[in-house]
């Protein structure tokens, strides 16, 4: 059984129409990364933001005199800050295989931006959201202990 390389199974002809199908392609791996930017964003944000809000609801007065347990909001706060910097990491590591591929030398003819697929806003906004989300994750999970 034969290996067959997948950017040998077709040839690239430098063109108008081929330079601007690169372009589309590299802006919808651009678009969708930002998307799952925003939902990390989302992710941590809320997870915190449950964190907070049930810390400040556990020292008021009940009603019914039911008392909610002490770890699950933190618990549950941890669990999407993760999933949130899950959620950045998978996409980084998607786009930067992405990126690499798009940038081959196979593509050298058509490739409108050299740039390595490190170096993008979107990339640098990513990893710093993502070192935001780990501080926000240590930071409650030794709050809490």
């Amino acid at each position: 059984m034969t290996v067959i390389d997948a950017r040998n199974r077709f040839e690239v002809q430098p063109s108008v129409n081929n330079h601007f199908a690169w372009i589309r392609t590299r802006f919808a791996l651009e678009r969708t990364y930002m998307a799952w930017i925003r939902t990390g964003i989302s992710l941590i944000s809320f997870g915190f933001t449950i964190v907070q809000f049930f810390q400040r609801m556990q020292s008021m007065p009940t009603i019914n005199g039911r008392v909610m347990s002490q770890t699950m909001p933190r618990d549950f706060g941890l669990a999407l800050i993760a999933a949130g910097v899950g959620a950045l990491g998978m996409s980084s590591w998607q786009y930067y295989t992405q990126r690499r591929y798009l940038n081959a030398p196979a593509f050298a003819g058509i490739a409108g931006d050299r740039s390595g697929p490190y170096r993008g806003a979107a990339f640098i906004s990513a990893m710093t959201i993502m070192l935001i989300g780990i501080a926000a994750f240590v930071g409650v999970f030794l709050r809490f202990l």
